[in-house]
């Protein structure tokens, strides 16, 4: 599961956990961009401080597991490159992607998506108030939808909105998290 995790937040592990349990996958790997391309003329928040986010959110979960693999990779981090390059390190497991609906809309416009879809499963997680319409039949039927049994809206620009304003957390992300984010000042906190 790759993103941003700016930071990461509870929304992001009952996704990974929901497509875990009902595409039976063995194991989620969370990969933090560490140049995200669509997010280039934005400011991003030090990888190393989401990595260790991501690292305190998931400890102690037997199926979660935190991969590095983007640090290593030339910018911007292209999922491609990544797929590639996992497969090169681990030639026998098979990847699967996991984004919600909003990111299956955008797929069309990914970097060598093509490529993409040969080297992965798309798991997209379907959501009441997102429509996906007119996603073109090369991509719709490599989608494997699993629905959101939770829905939550919950977003980390938006956690980064509360803690700017000097508003709770609690209960957005794991505490771990909110514990890092106050005692390294992050997003004004």
């Amino acid at each position: 599961m790759g993103g941003t995790f700016d930071p990461i937040h509870l929304g992001h592990l009952l996704i990974a956990e929901q497509a875990r349990e009902v595409a039976g996958l063995d194991q989620v790997w969370f990969i933090p961009s560490a140049s995200p391309p669509h997010k280039l003329n934005k400011k991003v928040t030090a990888v190393e401080h989401r990595l260790q986010m991501v690292k305190l959110a998931i400890d102690n979960h037997p199926h979660f597991h935190l991969s590095e693999i983007e640090l290593h990779l030339p910018s911007p981090s292209y999922t491609v490159h990544t797929l590639e390059t996992l497969y090169k390190v681990w030639p026998n497991k098979q990847f699967s992607i996991i984004i919600g609906a909003d990111m299956v809309k955008d797929l069309p416009n990914w970097y060598k998506i093509e490529r993409i879809l040969e080297l992965s499963q798309i798991i997209g997680l379907k959501r009441p108030n997102v429509l996906v319409e007119n996603l073109p039949s090369w991509i719709a039927t490599k989608v494997n939808w699993v629905t959101d049994r939770v829905e939550i809206s919950l977003s980390s620009s938006y956690i980064r909105k509360q803690l700017k304003q000097g508003l709770s957390v609690r209960y957005l992300v794991p505490f771990s998290v909110e514990q890092y984010i106050k005692e390294h000042h992050l997003y004004g906190s």
